[in-house]
């Protein structure tokens, strides 16, 4: 199935567990990197889906644009009035240089051709700037329970198998990015949750919030995260 395919499919429901529990820390945990490197300053999303993380960046950022691949998530990224482009991140439609910031959150997992996705991206940045960049974690509780569990289903006719999905440790990420990029940190986003659903259960969520919260910088452990987002920063 196309990636583009899949994403229009699962655009339907997409917010459905959005805005609480388990997806909300998820969601600010990522916006506060953002944060952190883009307040102020002009900031891509490269995969923004249906706007959800880049209406809070344009809350911020001194100037906030998206692009994905899929039209059924930007019709409603469109519908809040954000500024959006359809495009591939092998592709991005922008000039060398454009940005002080490019995030992109759960896309970069499902980018067969990475290192030419990466190289886009890179160009994209300014010299000085940086670039948060997600990968699903092997080495996480995540990783192995996705290796073990069945397919989840996204609609009626699909499930969550029928996109192409990778997984990279840090040592990898560094591999396939271009020369004059220099990783800076890491922050780890699920390093302790072993299931979404826990934050369901009041304590329990309150507990694992907690945990992730402080662990996600925490050196050493915050490799564990399920999400692994490199922080890097284009110096040549």
């Amino acid at each position: 199935m196309r990636t583009q395919d899949y994403y229009d499919e699962f655009s339907g429901w997409y917010e459905r567990e959005r805005g609480r529990g388990y997806h909300q820390l998820v969601d600010d945990l990522e916006v506060e990197l953002v944060e952190r490197y883009g307040r102020g300053g002009s900031v891509l999303e490269a995969g923004c889906g249906t706007g959800l993380l880049l209406e809070r960046v344009r809350g911020f950022a001194g100037e906030a644009w998206g692009m994905d691949l899929s039209a059924g998530m930007l019709a409603r990224a469109r519908a809040r009035r954000l500024d959006v482009v359809q495009a591939s991140v092998e592709a991005v439609p922008f000039p060398a240089e454009r940005f002080d910031v490019v995030c992109s959150f759960k896309v970069l997992a499902h980018v067969e051709r990475i290192r030419e996705a990466l190289a886009e991206l890179v160009r994209v940045t300014r010299r000085g700037g940086y670039l948060l960049l997600e990968f699903y974690n092997p080495w996480s509780l995540r990783g192995l329970i996705k290796r073990w569990k069945p397919p989840s289903s996204i609609s009626a006719r699909t499930t969550d198998e029928a996109v192409f999905t990778r997984y990279d440790d840090l040592a990898a990420v560094r591999g396939y990015l271009p020369a004059g990029v220099d990783v800076v940190t890491v922050r780890g986003v699920r390093v302790v949750t072993p299931f979404a659903r826990l934050y369901a259960v009041a304590p329990l969520a309150r507990l694992l919030g907690g945990l992730e919260r402080r662990l996600a910088d925490f050196p050493g452990v915050r490799r564990l995260g399920g999400f692994l987002i490199v922080v890097a920063q284009k110096t040549g």
